[in-house]
C-alpha cells in the first residue's frame, strides 16, 4: 500500500515538473503551446500501467518495459492519436504472439515463452514514430489535429508518417504470426515464388498478406475513432475516413517490404538437426535464402524507415481537400 501511495506521488511530481518545464518553454517560444499537468499525469500513469502488465505478462522483459514505456510516454504526450495507434499495435501483436503458442515453438527456433521483446525489438519498432512524436511537438505543439495538409501541411505529414510507421509494423507482425500457423498452404519466397519451409524469412502465404492489410487496418481505424473524440474542428477539415485505407496500405506494403528485405538480406537455413528454419549459419544448415546482412530487427527498423518517409509523400496529391466556397 505504502509503495503504491510512493509512486503515485512520483507520479503527480513527475507530471507537475513536466508542466512547469512546458509553461517555461512556452514563454520563450510563441509557438509551443504548455502541456496541462492532466495530459501529463495521463501521459505517465496510462503508459506504466500499460508496461507494467506487459511485464507481468511476459510480453515484455524489464529492457522493454522501460523502452516502452519511454515510448509510450511521448507519443501519448504528444497526440493521443499517436497513442491510441501504439496501444492497438502492441495489445493486438501481442496477443497474436502467444496465440498458438504451441505450434509456433515447434516451428520457430527463436521462439520466446509469452513472446518477449526486448529494448532492442522495442527501438526497431517503436524508435521511429517516438522520433516522429518529438519532432511534431517542436512543429505543432502536443495536441490532436485533423489531417489537413491545405493548412497544416508538416504536422499532416508527421502524422501520416508516425501512422505509418506503426502500421507497418502492425501489419508485418500480424502476417508472421497469422500467416505461420493458420495458413494450409506452404509459404512462397517473395523473390523467386518457390515454396521454402515455413518460418522462411521472405515467405509469404495468402493468409500472411491478408493478416498484414488487417494489422494496418485496426491501427488506422483506432487513430480514426481518437480523431473523432478529440478533434474539435473536423466538421471543417477535410474528411478523415482515408486514414483507415492508408493504416491497410500501409500494413500490407510493411508486410511486403519486410519479406523482400528478409529474403534477400537475411539469412535463412534449414537445420538437419532441429528440422527447423534458423537465421545463422551453422555447419548442418542448409542454406534456403538470403545473405547474413541484417537480422530481423535491423530487417523491422528499416521497413518501418522506408514506409514512414515514402508513404506521406506519395498520399498527399491523392489525399481530400475540404472545398471552400
Amino acid at each position: 500500500m505504502m509503495a503504491n501511495i510512493l509512486i503515485l506521488i512520483g507520479i503527480i511530481t513527475m507530471s507537475l515538473t513536466f508542466w512547469v518545464v512546458s509553461m517555461t518553454a512556452s514563454s520563450y517560444y510563441d509557438n509551443l503551446r504548455p502541456v496541462s499537468p492532466w495530459r501529463w499525469m495521463f501521459s505517465v500513469i496510462v503508459p506504466l500501467i500499460i508496461t507494467s502488465h506487459a511485464l507481468k505478462n511476459k510480453s515484455l522483459d524489464y529492457s522493454g518495459a522501460i523502452g516502452a514505456l519511454l515510448v509510450g510516454i511521448i507519443l501519448t504526450v504528444a497526440n493521443f492519436s499517436f497513442f491510441s495507434a501504439l496501444l492497438t499495435f502492441f495489445v493486438s501483436s501481442s496477443k497474436l504472439t502467444k496465440w498458438k503458442a504451441e505450434a509456433k515453438k515447434r516451428l520457430d527456433a527463436e521462439y520466446q515463452e509469452g513472446g518477449q521483446r526486448n529494448w532492442l525489438q522495442v527501438f526497431c519498432n517503436g524508435g521511429i514514430p517516438t522520433e516522429i512524436a518529438l519532432l511534431y511537438m517542436i512543429e505543432n505543439g502536443p495536441g490532436e489535429i485533423a489531417i489537413n495538409f491545405s493548412k497544416q501541411y508538416t504536422a499532416s505529414w508527421m502524422c501520416l508518417s508516425l501512422l505509418g510507421a506503426l502500421a507497418c509494423s502492425s501489419g508485418d507482425t500480424w502476417a508472421s504470426e497469422v500467416g505461420s500457423v493458420a495458413s494450409k498452404r506452404q509459404p512462397r519466397l517473395i523473390t523467386t515464388w518457390e515454396k521454402v519451409p515455413i518460418g522462411t524469412n521472405g515467405g509469404v502465404t495468402f493468409v500472411g498478406l491478408v493478416a498484414s492489410i488487417l494489422g494496418g487496418t485496426v491501427v488506422g481505424l483506432a487513430y480514426l475513432l481518437t480523431q473523432f473524440m478529440f478533434v474539435e474542428d473536423l466538421g471543417l477539415s477535410p474528411p478523415q475516413w482515408p486514414i483507415v485505407l492508408y493504416g491497410a496500405v500501409a500494413g500490407f506494403l510493411g508486410s511486403i517490404l519486410d519479406s523482400y528485405l528478409g529474403a534477400t538480406m537475411q539469412y535463412s537455413g534449414f537445420d538437419e538437426d532441429s528440422g527447423m528454419v534458423i537465421n545463422h549459419i551453422t555447419p548442418n544448415a542448409k542454406h534456403i535464402s538470403g545473405k547474413p546482412i541484417l537480422d530481423n530487427n535491423a530487417v523491422n527498423l528499416f521497413s518501418t524507415i522506408l514506409i514512414a518517409l515514402l508513404l506521406p509523400g506519395i498520399t498527399w496529391p491523392m489525399w481530400p481537400r475540404k472545398l471552400t466556397i
